[in-house]
């Protein structure tokens, strides 16, 4: 399950996933609640085996580690490697991550992203995370998983490149942002399919709602099932509210 604003203590997330026979919970980076300075590894580990759960972690998704300020590019680096020696600590397997598009220009005629413009910076920052990153994680069996989010740019499916050539990185598929802009992220995915680790379940309209509980949109789910049972996922029902997550749930037992 993913972390709810109607369940604000780790606590009350907890006792819902495990009320729910779920196994997780993804706690989420953006919550003041939980920034890293914030995370006490002995008190999470006490409540994740109180319940009788686990956790991955979902990194803040404001992060921009290419940013061309180095500032700001090494607070959120570090951000990311303090979330790592945490996520050993909590014996967390997965975290997961956008890709920031950074910012862009508007011409009159078209839209211009700066990463875009000046790629050879970003794909150098990216070898440099990519490489920060491996030697922290190390022989731990962690994977920091990319997800898709509103459509891949050229110099993001360039930056996809190089992280799936590691072998810390891997995917997170959400579905449901796929398929609200046409599912144009879908091939690229597959095309990795050897790296799809992680994967968002919500539905999703064609009018650009997502995060609707499962079998309350219009997604042709089975797919998505088989394709997580294939490659082993996790999976987060991610929907936004209690109510959905029993709905998506209730939704999956049916079709048992």
């Amino acid at each position: 399950m993913p972390t709810l604003i109607e369940t604000n203590a780790l606590e009350d997330c907890a006792a819902l996933c495990s009320q729910l026979g779920l196994r997780f919970v993804e706690l989420n980076m953006n919550l003041p609640q939980y920034q890293i300075d914030r995370i006490d590894t002995d008190d999470f580990l006490k409540i994740a085996d109180k319940y009788g759960i686990y956790y991955t972690i979902h990194l803040d998704e404001n992060l921009n580690v290419n940013d061309f300020n180095g500032l700001v590019a090494n607070a959120y680096t570090k951000t990311v490697l303090k979330t790592i020696e945490t996520a050993k600590n909590l014996c967390v397997p997965v975290l997961n991550m956008h890709l920031s598009k950074g910012v862009y220009f508007t011409l009159p005629d078209k839209k211009v992203y700066l990463f875009s413009e000046y790629k050879q910076h970003y794909i150098d920052s990216v070898k440099r995370f990519i490489n920060i990153c491996e030697n922290e994680i190390g022989d731990s069996s962690l994977k920091i998983c990319i997800e898709n989010t509103d459509g891949f740019t050229d110099f993001q499916l360039k930056a996809l490149e190089l992280f799936m050539k590691s072998s810390v990185f891997a995917l997170t598929f959400d579905i449901g942002h796929d398929y609200c802009i046409g599912n144009r992220d879908e091939s690229v995915i597959l095309n990795y399919g050897e790296k799809l680790f992680h994967m968002h379940m919500h539905d999703a309209n064609s009018d650009g709602k997502n995060h609707l509980a499962l079998g309350t949109g219009e997604m042709d789910l089975q797919k998505y099932f088989d394709l997580a049972e294939k490659n082993k996922c996790r999976v987060v029902l991610e929907t936004k509210t209690v109510e959905g997550l029993k709905k998506s749930l209730k939704y999956i037992m049916d079709r048992a």
